[in-house]
């Protein structure tokens, strides 16, 4: 049986790891009582003793934990930004990176909510050579408030609500949001997208849509979706992401679709002159804290999908 930690389980991200794995025979859980949740030396303690650790910490923190294991065995699977673009770390996007890569590592960069979905469109266009690395690329994000976190979550279910948290509400402005150097490095792109996220009133769930004009891809405007359908269909194989075709409500998309559930859909919309890709999965899902567990499956040669909701 192994042992796991899970240091920031506290947070959103860490409390969703600790539903899904409650249920779980074959781990057993370390845990800090709240008056050394943050003591260094009983972090220290627990990060050598567990086989696995999941770091759901603020970036600083996180290479602080990693810095405080001492051993060659601990496996270290982080949420937090800090190690997305180091080489030295596996991308945890196994659809992406390959199963074998992700289960052989020590050292998995658990990929952030927004990149996720936008890698998982652009990855494979760029790597089957359809979409130039050079490519300009826009993309845009809804995503449920929970993505803030704790201080976030309580702002929006405040009864005494500002009311301009009614409303969608655009952010990242400023075209500085931390997922931008992942969403490039892992995407193959050399220059950044145009990134547009938003934040809405609904809990949790997250649509991400990167619009296409077919004169930018690498094939006829009339083979262009047929060409795109395909490497979808050949790249995402297994049951966590998979290509959905007819995937809208009546010609509309919600972006809560997935909420609650661990799995990525990819489906391609538009005619011969525009096309747009969209993800769908839950931002605390496939997002965070499902992809997290799908990783640690790899690690533990176990189903991938072991206590994860599809």
């Amino acid at each position: 049986m192994k042992t796991v930690f899970i240091d920031g389980g506290a947070g959103t991200t860490g409390l969703r790891i600790v539903e899904r794995l409650s249920a779980r025979r074959d781990i057993t859980l370390l845990t800090l009582p709240d008056a050394l949740r943050k003591d260094t030396q009983a972090r220290k303690d627990a990060l050598n003793r567990a086989d696995i650790a999941f770091l759901c910490l603020p970036d600083a923190a996180a290479i602080e934990a990693v810095s405080l294991i001492e051993n060659d065995r601990t496996v270290v699977i982080d949420t937090s930004t800090a190690h997305r673009c180091d080489a030295h770390w596996t991308y945890g996007f196994p659809e992406l990176v390959g199963r074998d890569k992700v289960a052989s590592s020590k050292r998995i960069a658990n990929p952030g909510c927004h990149a996720s979905g936008f890698v998982a469109l652009i990855a494979p266009l760029v790597s089957a050579g359809l979409l130039a690395p050079s490519a300009a690329l826009t993309a845009f994000s809804l995503t449920g408030y929970s993505g803030g976190g704790k201080a976030m979550i309580a702002e929006y279910e405040s009864a005494d609500r500002n009311s301009l948290l009614d409303a969608p509400r655009q952010y990242g402005i400023k075209q500085m949001h931390k997922h931008l150097p992942e969403m490039q490095m892992q995407s193959g792109l050399m220059i950044y997208p145009v990134f547009s996220p938003i934040v809405a009133p609904y809990y949790s769930g997250m649509e991400v849509t990167v619009p296409l004009f077919t004169r930018d891809l690498n094939c006829s405007k009339k083979e262009a979706m047929i060409e795109i359908e395909a490497i979808y269909r050949s790249t995402y194989t297994g049951d966590v992401v998979r290509f959905a075709e007819n995937n809208d409500e009546n010609g509309f998309l919600s972006a809560s679709a997935m909420s609650g559930n661990d799995a990525m859909t990819v489906s391609v919309y538009g005619n011969e002159e525009r096309i747009l890709l969209v993800s769908r999965f839950d931002n605390l899902g496939k997002g965070a804290s499902g992809a997290a567990i799908q990783n640690m499956n790899l690690v533990l040669a176990c189903d991938e999908t072991e206590g994860l909701v599809l």
